[in-house]
């Protein structure tokens, strides 16, 4: 039993090691200037289900009998046969699990919050509800408040999170943040995710030629003598999305630059898959 422990911490160890040098590679990609904000989302969910999915010690167990070149890290393997071994084993084990029960009920709390406000018509911003069967939901009035176009741009701005399933893709993270939640970068990622998954959105709205028209309707909304205020949730990064919508676009979104960036992450992720199957050695228990 404790050899199966001791092998399950060096693979999470070794994972999440290498899934931590893909998030470097995902953060300085997505910190280039040039590049669409779509494709350094993409780029940050790659990033999380990277973190969730243990890819490669999952192909180490499948596959055992055709990796016989794989060589286990020795200092990794080293710490965790002696932190399964230890005396403090067991209360890492329960802070652990405190922790995820924690962050579980945070979660649930949260969902049945917003699904409070869906039911009660308490939201008062436009917002998507649902997570395999999303929707757009307006406050009442709100077409008052807004002019025809600029409520068809917030309208596309939503829809394009129904059409991607960005809520589905947001509760898929915030499980895997649950059982994860002691690693920074973890975090780090979801504050990234939300980021640019409001950019592209807005990306999506400048390309059909209404973002001044979305520019006036988020002014509109986040007035403080308006009808309608934007929450703590709809007004993250409103400085980021503000100043984007109000910048002048280039005459193209820079294919090269996408395409580079898309090819970049791609070789680190795959060497980063790579890495961990090189070190999550079969043989590793027997060394011990």
């Amino acid at each position: 039993m404790l050899e199966h422990i001791t092998r399950a911490l060096y693979y999470l160890d070794v994972h999440l090691l290498y899934a931590s040098i893909v998030w470097l590679a995902a953060w300085l990609l997505t910190s280039v200037p040039r590049g669409s904000a779509t494709t350094k989302y993409w780029i940050w969910v790659a990033t999380s289900l990277n973190f969730i999915l243990p890819v490669g010690a999952v192909l180490d167990a499948l596959w055992a009998s055709h990796l016989s070149w794989a060589a286990p890290l020795g200092l990794i393997g080293d710490l965790a046969a002696g932190v399964t071994r230890g005396a403090a084993a067991p209360m890492l084990g329960v802070v652990w699990l405190l922790g995820a029960i924690l962050m579980l009920g945070r979660l649930c709390l949260r969902i049945q919050a917003e699904r409070h406000d869906a039911l009660t018509g308490t939201r008062h911003v436009p917002a998507v509800h649902g997570i395999l069967r999303p929707r757009v939901e307006l406050p009442e009035g709100i077409d008052r408040l807004l002019s025809r176009p600029e409520l068809d741009a917030v309208l596309a701005h939503e829809l394009t999170h129904v059409r991607r399933r960005d809520n589905l893709i947001r509760i898929i993270h915030e499980l895997g943040l649950c059982a994860l939640w002691f690693h920074p970068l973890v975090w780090i990622t979801g504050s990234r995710l939300a980021l640019y998954r409001e950019l592209s959105c807005d990306d999506s709205v400048i390309r059909h030629a209404h973002g001044k028209d979305l520019l006036s309707a988020l002014a509109k909304l986040a007035n403080p003598e308006a009808t309608f205020l934007l929450q703590a949730g709809a007004s993250s990064f409103m400085s980021h999305r503000l100043a984007r919508l109000a910048a002048p676009r280039p005459a193209r979104w820079g294919l090269a630059v996408n395409t580079l960036l898309i090819v970049v992450f791609t070789a680190a992720l795959l060497a980063g898959v790579f890495g961990t199957i090189s070190h999550t050695a079969c043989c590793f228990v027997a060394r011990h």
